[in-house]
């Protein structure tokens, strides 16, 4: 999935300064029902790693039953912590 085609699909933009607040907690609250109905492992991943960018993330052992898929995201956790962006 590409960030700014999600970023344009729950925003209107790829800009976040652009977004106001109540259109910022309005896009994150449709990500995070699409996120619960998703049943393709890729695009959940992708927007769990969305949610969690804007700081709205479900836990780990809440958002991922496989093993698998709960150290995918602890690579990619791993990962931005060590850009400094984690």
């Amino acid at each position: 999935m590409d960030l700014d085609d999600l970023l344009f699909r729950y925003f209107g933009t790829t800009d976040m300064w652009q977004v106001p607040p109540s259109a910022q907690i309005a896009g994150i609250e449709r990500i995070e029902v699409d996120f619960w109905l998703a049943t393709d492992r890729g695009h959940r991943f992708a927007l769990w790693a969305l949610l969690h960018m804007l700081g709205s993330a479900p836990d780990l052992d809440v958002a991922f039953k496989d093993a698998g898929d709960r150290e995918a995201a602890r690579n990619f956790l791993d990962l931005l912590a060590a850009t400094g962006d984690g």
